[in-house]
């Protein structure tokens, strides 16, 4: 399993064929609590940095980009009913979707956690 991080912080967990995408630790703290969150639905196709989901908190409302292009497999239903969890687990269950990967080139521009936590400790 190997994880990846967006400047727009986003992580993407890649297992085999299948990514698994949420919002930052760092993100999540950032917009303080979260109130709503809107994935996509299951066979919806996403191209590399298109929104892909929504996520609100008391403080504002933010899209959710796709770190890479794919084709749906899952919304995290969970956060329907409770999107704290987004704040109490952002990198975990409060995942937001889960992909198939069109292409793992898709990947490459992507960073590590030790480049991600640089780019966040130069905001």
């Amino acid at each position: 399993m190997s994880r990846y991080f967006t400047d727009e912080h986003e992580w993407i967990e890649v297992e085999g064929d299948v990514a698994t995408v949420g919002i930052t630790d760092y993100a999540q703290g950032q917009l303080g609590d979260i109130v709503f969150v809107e994935v996509p639905a299951p066979g919806a196709k996403l191209e590399k940095g298109q929104e892909a989901a929504v996520v609100e908190s008391v403080k504002a409302a933010s899209d959710v980009y796709a770190p890479i292009g794919g084709t749906v497999l899952e919304g995290n239903e969970a956060l329907e009913d409770d999107p704290a969890l987004v704040n109490s687990d952002a990198e975990g269950d409060g995942w937001f979707f889960k992909l198939t990967i069109a292409d793992k080139g898709e990947l490459d521009g992507l960073m590590d956690e030790a480049a991600y936590l640089a780019f966040v400790d130069s905001l």
